[in-house]
């Protein structure tokens, strides 16, 4: 039986986590010459190859494992790949609470859609009901963006933002399948996620040569790119990783939500984002939706998934 003060231990690990996370759109922000192709790459690249090293040595004994599953190993590392590029990209577009929020709003439904296709899982009712609830929201975070003060505003370009956030979210999703079918397969949740990543990092840090100009043109960027590498990503993960030998996968989950909270203060208290009354409506109704998501009642109804 786990101590609580092990349990609060892992608590204050992915509190810490999560808001590391939602800074990195603030962050990032302040290299606006920086290709946001450029800013995840490196981060998630350099973020990789530190979570390699220090995972080397369950890596060593579980890379056989893994290579025996290539299909899931290249899914994978594939999504952790793109989920940098379009989730950087999509808060570029549309801002940073917006691309945030509909990055981890989507991730669940993509999560249940995967499970329901590959792993045939049924859906349930309550799947549904938070899938028009999270729906509803993001439609009013959208609609409510105060653009008065926005002159470069699009809204091809804030679409294009939102369709990269759900890109994001079905990466997400995606990659999160891939780990845990790794670490039911045997292998060491450590040995899964730094496998994932380190796989990607060699298809995102060559990537630079085309677009990582301006990572280090100033000492602004420098710090920024060292900031997203080594913060949220190495150190985050290596805290997420903590806290889960502490306390169960569906806590941390709800623990999780304070991301894009985090990511939507400081897009408004810092870099002047800006919503209406309906904006913050369409937050509540996205945290409602999240909630609904991670706190599963003890029975559930099931919309039964039909073969194809």
């Amino acid at each position: 039986m786990q101590s609580r003060h092990g349990s609060f231990k892992g608590v204050i690990a992915i509190i810490i986590a999560s808001f590391l996370w939602g800074t990195t759109g603030t962050a990032a922000s302040y290299s606006p010459d920086v290709s946001s192709f450029a800013i995840g790459a490196f981060s998630m690249g350099i973020g990789g190859v530190l979570l390699v090293i220090t995972a080397r040595k369950t890596l060593f004994i579980d890379y056989k494992l893994m290579i025996s599953q290539p299909k899931v190993l290249l899914l994978g590392a594939a999504s952790v790949a793109i989920y940098p590029l379009a989730f950087y990209t999509s808060m570029r577009l549309s801002g940073v609470a917006i691309g945030t929020v509909v990055s981890i709003a989507t991730a669940p439904f993509f999560a249940a859609i995967l499970e329901s296709l590959i792993s045939k899982k049924n859906i349930s009712l309550e799947w549904v009901l938070s899938f028009v609830i999270g729906a509803i929201g993001i439609t009013l975070l959208t609609l409510g963006r105060d653009q008065s003060n926005d002159p470069s505003y699009s809204i091809n370009q804030q679409s294009l933002g939102i369709l990269l956030g759900c890109i994001a979210g079905l990466t997400y999703a995606g990659y999160s399948w891939a780990a845990r079918s790794l670490i039911e397969s045997g292998v060491h949740s450590k040995s899964s996620m730094s496998g994932l990543f380190g796989c990607a990092a060699l298809l995102l840090l060559p990537s630079l040569w085309f677009t990582g100009d301006n990572l280090f043109s100033s000492a602004t960027n420098a710090l920024v790119s060292l900031y997203m590498a080594v913060i949220p990503m190495f150190l985050g993960y290596l805290l997420f990783g903590f806290g889960l030998n502490y306390i169960n996968a569906s806590k941390a989950t709800l623990i999780t939500l304070i991301e894009p909270l985090v990511a939507t203060v400081l897009a408004v208290f810092v870099i002047g984002e800006r919503f209406k009354i309906i904006g913050w409506i369409g937050v509540a109704l996205v945290s409602l939706c999240l909630l609904m998501q991670t706190i599963k009642p003890q029975k559930q109804l099931r919309v039964p998934i039909k073969s194809m």
